[in-house]
């Protein structure tokens, strides 16, 4: 009964939180940064990876359609928009009060002899960020009255959960409900990206992106706190390997990526340019860094890295030939090669390199079964068009994939493809222009299968310069959240920046797309 009585003091903190949060523009910012890295976070490594394994692949599809849905429906039906907005926002409150029930069937659990107390601390740790996202979202669309109502709700069926027999936990498992979920795990990860009431915070100099990223980092610390707790105290099946991988693989990419970084800082330093005059070398640099290489080289071996550069020369000769010029170009490039490597590039690569991390994680998922090589093939293509990956992000996504027991095929393509293969680069091509991409990336690809490459680690290093490593990286990457804040940060993996739901405003902020 006490975990109970903990709990709905954990979702009532929320409008406390929001309450002194939102008493100054840059609290509010803070606030914003919170919630979008806390329930985003929460998502990504924990609730999607239980529904891959309820559900498999048809699981994910579902969710994309979530996400993705609202945003077709409204650039389709402008004049319908709102209501648009309001069922999806409907629909992931909804999601989160039917997560609530078995919430509190898991407190139950957690009483029952041979399990840990830290099952039930998880649950409540995670309904603090959940209670602040209720009042979050609700309370400037809706007012206090119905956020009250919907808090009540959440407070009434997390006690039904804990109080219900067997029967109504069974019929509400995740078994039965996965797709249903994961529709709505989907809406509410379109709530959160769009950010549904961003017109009464307007921050067009970006002078609160300081109090965005401490916020986000908050954020952060409460997903570590909750996943430290999560693995030591119970076991959600794939879950917790799940978990246990994501750290395997963060603590071998880290000394390498830091090694990229000062490779980059060196070659920018001798003069080695993204803007540089020549469209070839221009093209090599996006494609291949070549601090991409590093990676390559060192985590997947020299077989891979050999190959890598021979298809990725074809790639930028057909490029340069055709005169094609490369989307997304390096703008406002510092004096310095230490901010070129350390501080620019980081800034560029980093939300690639967690959204690699984290796409690996769910699409490698052993629930997942795509064996065939030729339908992960299809997969990667299908995933890299709405986005515009850099070739650190895709050699860390290869490296993640080979890890998880993914073809040389799939592998290749990450390396090759997910630099160039998207909407906003095809979009100034012309069809034969296509056609040679295309024609290029499919040939290594063949050549690829051909040749049966074989990977491994070239380097082995200690755990303690592992974990140093995994340290430095991480005050890397908050420094560059700090700087951006999470919003700017992570708008790089769109193809087109989620701007905020402002109907009824003239809202001139987020509407155009800099790069």
């Amino acid at each position: 009964m006490l975990y109970l009585v903990a709990s709905c003091i954990a979702l009532l903190l929320g409008p406390l939180f929001y309450r002194f949060f939102t008493t100054g523009a840059g609290l509010h910012k803070g606030l914003d940064g919170f919630i979008f890295v806390s329930l985003g976070g929460l998502v990504l490594v924990h609730i999607l990876p239980e529904l891959l394994e309820h559900g498999g692949f048809l699981a994910l599809v579902f969710v994309m359609i979530g996400i993705w849905g609202p945003t077709l429906s409204e650039r389709l039906f402008h004049r319908y928009s709102e209501v648009t907005h309001n069922l999806t926002l409907i629909l992931g409150i909804g999601g989160l009060l039917l997560h609530t029930i078995t919430d509190g069937g898991a407190m139950v659990l957690a009483q029952q002899e041979g399990v840990s107390t830290l099952l039930a601390l998880g649950v409540i740790l995670h309904r603090l960020p959940v209670g602040l996202a209720i009042w979050w979202l609700l309370k400037p669309q809706v007012g206090t009255r119905w956020a009250s109502v919907v808090l009540v709700a959440m407070m009434v069926l997390t006690a039904a959960g804990y109080f219900a027999g067997e029967q109504l936990l069974t019929h509400l498992s995740l078994d039965n409900t996965v797709y249903l979920q994961a529709f709505v795990t989907g809406s509410i990860l379109h709530v959160v990206l769009h950010q549904p009431h961003g017109q009464q915070n307007h921050d067009n100099q970006g002078k609160y992106e300081y109090q965005a990223g401490i916020g986000s980092l908050l954020g952060i610390a409460l997903l570590a706190l909750l996943l430290l707790v999560d693995s030591g105290g119970h076991d959600h099946h794939q879950h917790g390997h799940s978990t246990e991988q994501l750290m395997s693989w963060i603590t071998t990419i880290a000394p390498v990526l830091l090694l990229s970084y000062l490779f980059a800082a060196l070659r920018y330093q001798f003069g080695l340019s993204p803007q540089s005059e020549h469209l070839s070398l221009q093209w090599l640099q996006r494609l291949l860094g070549p601090e991409a290489l590093i990676v390559t080289w060192l985590l997947l071996g020299s077989e891979f890295a050999i190959m890598q550069v021979l298809i990725l020369v074809v790639i930028a000769a057909v490029l340069t030939l055709s005169k094609v010029e490369p989307t997304d170009p390096h703008i406002k490039l510092p004096e310095s090669g230490w901010r070129f490597g350390f501080a620019h590039l980081v800034d560029r690569s980093a939300p690639w390199v967690i959204l690699s991390l984290l796409l690996a994680n769910l699409i490698g998922h052993p629930s997942v079964p795509l064996s065939n090589s030729w339908v992960q093939v299809a997969v990667l293509l299908a995933l890299f068009l709405p986005m515009r990956f850099c070739n650190l992000g895709g050699a860390v996504l290869a490296l993640a994939l080979a890890y998880s027991g993914w073809s040389n095929a799939a592998v290749m393509l990450a390396l090759i493809a997910a630099p160039v293969f998207n909407l906003a680069q095809i979009k100034l091509m012309s069809a034969v222009q296509i056609g040679l991409l295309c024609g290029a990336i499919i040939g290594g690809i063949f050549v690829t299968e051909l040749v049966q490459l074989a990977w491994h680690n070239v380097m082995v290093i200690p755990d303690n310069i592992s974990f140093a490593a995994v340290i430095v990286l991480a005050l890397l990457f908050a420094a560059s959240l700090l700087r951006l804040g999470p919003r700017k940060f992570m708008a790089r993996v769109m193809l087109w920046k989620p701007k905020a739901h402002a109907h009824h405003h003239n809202d001139s902020d987020g509407h155009a797309h800099h790069h």
